[in-house]
């Protein structure tokens, strides 16, 4: 995969060379190229920003520059257009399944811009001739879209082949495609079996992988309705198996008109009949 970014802080950039991206990189697993977007201007300031049109404060990335980075890198390739990342708030959320789509992709281009965005013309120029996506890594601000370049990276990298040490480390995480969609992970453990009085939940000691895969989903699920049960209520109904419905009475939740899931309590909620549907 490669992987550019243009930016108008290259040094940003630096943890792009450790961890598992620097030795994908170094493996020739992925072909990081990171640009100065101050090399594609032409004045003595390298001028990449100027006042919005309608007035307001900040200022606003100039078309030009962005312009004749994204030709250049985009002529570089071998014809195929990369797909083109644009980090904004106002973007669709980036999600695991998001980052398992990225990567399958040969080629990815970031654009992280600062101060007010970039100038709108040069997101519909380049929506006109690659696939472009406008993504959001959350709810907040940012001084600009650097951070949220490196998070997707990481995010997209690891799933690449041969990235990770172990292939499977990858299928049991949150969110991802398959058993764990709309969960969270549950909480892990390691040697040593005691640590200051706490021990571990003795099912984990027990060898029984049945067991322990139905308490590692029954984790899942406890962490997922107290901390994100959004996930919840927006999930299928019918990925869920009977032992999975009574986990979900056990924590207070009914199924609603709709047959989805909702805190007891909530509006629409049924009675435990839902378990034996």
């Amino acid at each position: 995969m490669r992987l550019d970014v243009v930016t108008i802080f290259p040094e940003y950039l630096a943890p792009l060379n450790v961890s598992l991206v620097g030795k994908a990189a170094a493996r020739g697993q992925l072909d990081v190229r990171i640009h100065d977007l101050r090399s594609w201007t032409h004045d003595r300031h390298n001028t990449v920003d100027d006042t919005p049109y309608g007035g307001g404060p900040g200022m606003v990335m100039k078309p030009e520059p962005w312009g004749e980075a994204l030709d250049e890198i985009i002529a570089s390739g071998d014809g195929d257009a990369p797909v083109i990342v644009v980090p904004t708030p106002s973007g669709r959320p980036f999600t695991q399944e998001l980052a398992v789509e990225l990567s399958a992709k040969p080629w990815l281009v970031f654009t992280p811009a600062r101060y007010e965005g970039i100038d709108r013309r040069v997101i519909e120029e380049y929506a006109d001739r690659c696939d472009l996506r406008e993504v959001s890594v959350g709810d907040y601000v940012l001084a600009g879209g650097e951070a949220p370049v490196l998070v997707m990276v990481e995010a997209i990298a690891r799933l690449l082949p041969g990235v990770l040490g172990n292939a499977a480390s990858h299928q049991d995480d949150s969110f991802a495609p398959g058993p764990m969609a709309n969960l969270l992970e549950g909480p892990v453990y390691t040697k040593p079996p005691e640590w200051r009085g706490r021990g571990i939940p003795e099912v984990l000691l027990s060898g029984h992988h049945g067991k322990i895969a139905r308490w590692r989903r029954d984790e899942a699920f406890r962490r997922t309705t107290a901390n994100r049960p959004e996930l919840i209520e927006g999930a299928d109904p019918a990925a869920y198996d009977k032992k999975d419905r009574e986990i979900l009475v056990a924590l207070g939740w009914v199924r609603d008109e709709d047959g989805g899931w909702r805190p007891a309590g909530s509006r629409f909620g049924r009675s435990q009949q839902a378990v034996e549907e």
